[in-house]
C-alpha cells in the first residue's frame, strides 16, 4: 500500500475498517486509505468512499454530493454496486434531484 497500489490500499482500508488481520480498527485511517486508491481510479475504493459519505459514518461527515461523486466514478467503470447505489441515490433524491 505504501509504494502506490491502489488495490492494496483499498485492502489496508478494509482491515483498518473492520479492525481485521492485527489492525486496530480505525475509521479514519480506512478513509485516507480509501481516499489514496480512490484518487487513483480505484473503482472498489471510490464505491467504498460513495457508502462512507453517503451515511455519514467510517470517519467522514454525510454528504450527498460527495457520495454521488464517488459512486459516478466507480460506476462510470461499470462497478454494479456503484451503479446500483447511484441509481437509489436518484430515485430517492440524496445528493442529486430527484429523476
Amino acid at each position: 500500500a505504501d509504494q502506490g497500489n491502489a488495490n492494496a490500499q483499498n485492502c489496508l482500508g478494509n482491515c483498518y475498517l473492520n479492525g481485521h488481520h492485527g489492525v486496530e480498527q480505525n475509521y479514519n485511517m480506512a478513509v485516507e486509505w480509501y481516499h489514496r486508491a480512490a484518487d487513483q481510479g480505484d473503482a472498489k475504493a471510490q464505491y467504498n468512499l460513495g457508502v462512507c459519505y453517503q451515511n455519514g459514518h467510517h470517519g467522514v461527515e454525510q454528504n450527498g454530493d460527495l457520495a454521488v461523486e464517488w459512486f459516478r466514478r466507480a460506476a462510470d467503470q461499470d462497478y454494479a454496486d456503484a451503479q446500483c447505489n447511484l441509481g437509489e441515490c436518484y430515485y430517492n433524491g440524496h445528493g442529486v434531484e430527484q429523476s
